[in-house]
């Protein structure tokens, strides 16, 4: 998420598409809804699928971003380009991925005594936590391993979390996050399997359940990743509870998203989504524009909703 503000802020962004879904009070039972409701349960589950994109596009970066032995390498929190939200807008060039580490950031790296691979790097915030280079707050950590390094057709990093919180938002619960190559030498592919609870201290929650494929679609010739942009396919699923509201739903990316590591968001792409009465079944359709208003790296999205539109602002 506006998987990926790169591949890999793969996952803000937001990947939304043909959506089902389904609304319920506390108890979750399926009454038929009123316009204004159907339209609500709309807004919320896109607003929900967003919100749990842009987390795990960050996540994304960071897992991607370690030491280039291992990964890729300068993404995330460990290297930014200059620009709309990343770090000082002095026209230096390119963020210096080790003075602008997160203050409170401590890595540990643990290697097989047998091979270099598997390698186990735990990225810890501490109990405190810190704010890094794209503005967000994180605490807990976040601990990968790698069976081999990243860039090789084939290799898996799996990704657990203790305790980890960015900003208000903890990462409660977390049955599976993988990323795999599925690429070639010659074209750099991913695909990122995501299961987990996300909840926040006022009571509200989202269970999302992902798959994306990403492709380098710029930036294969050079060594420097912060030039990458790549394309997000894939489809989500999952509910949120908000108030009194809960609110489940699938997805579908209908037109490719695309991610550029110099970027926090998603900077284009379009997702159509289907709200389903259950009573009735009538339809309701929209689309979310991730390119509103004109393309730029920005967190704008519009979604556009039987003749009614609605802008949101993604984290």
């Amino acid at each position: 998420m506006k998987i990926l503000g790169t591949p890999a802020r793969l996952f803000t962004s937001v990947f939304i598409g043909a959506v089902l879904v389904i609304f319920s009070c506390k108890k979750e039972t399926s009454d038929t809804l009123t316009p204004q409701d159907e339209q609500q349960a709309n807004v919320t589950a896109t607003e929900s699928d967003a919100e749990s994109e842009d987390v795990f596009n960050g996540v994304f970066d960071d897992v991607v971003g370690v030491n280039k032995d291992v990964a890729i390498g300068s993404t995330g929190i460990f290297g930014r380009t200059i620009a709309v939200n990343y770090g000082p807008a002095d026209g230096t060039g390119r963020i210096d991925n080790t003075t602008l580490l997160p203050s409170c950031l401590h890595t540990t790296i643990e290697t097989s005594t047998q091979s270099t691979f598997p390698v186990k790097i735990t990225l810890d915030f501490g109990t405190a936590g810190c704010i890094a280079n794209d503005g967000h707050w994180r605490k807990g950590k976040i601990i990968t391993t790698y069976s081999n390094r990243l860039l090789y057709p084939g290799s898996v990093a799996t990704t657990t979390f203790q305790n980890f919180y960015i900003d208000s938002i903890y990462i409660d619960n977390v049955t599976s996050f993988k990323i795999a190559n599925t690429g070639t030498t010659d074209k750099l592919e991913f695909t990122a399997d995501i299961d987990a609870k996300l909840s926040k201290p006022n009571g509200s929650f989202s269970e999302w359940h992902s798959h994306r494929d990403i492709t380098r679609i710029y930036g294969n010739l050079t060594t420097t990743p912060i030039d990458d942009v790549f394309t997000v396919t894939g489809y989500s699923s999952g509910k949120t509870k908000r108030s009194d509201l809960v609110v489940g739903w699938e997805s579908k990316i209908s037109k490719p998203l695309v991610k550029k590591f110099a970027c926090r968001w998603i900077s284009d792409g379009t997702a159509t989504i289907a709200r389903l009465n259950l009573s009735s079944n009538s339809q309701w359709v929209g689309s979310l524009d991730y390119g509103f208003p004109n393309g730029s790296c920005d967190n704008r999205a519009l979604l556009s909703l039987n003749n009614h539109t609605y802008e949101i602002t993604l984290r």
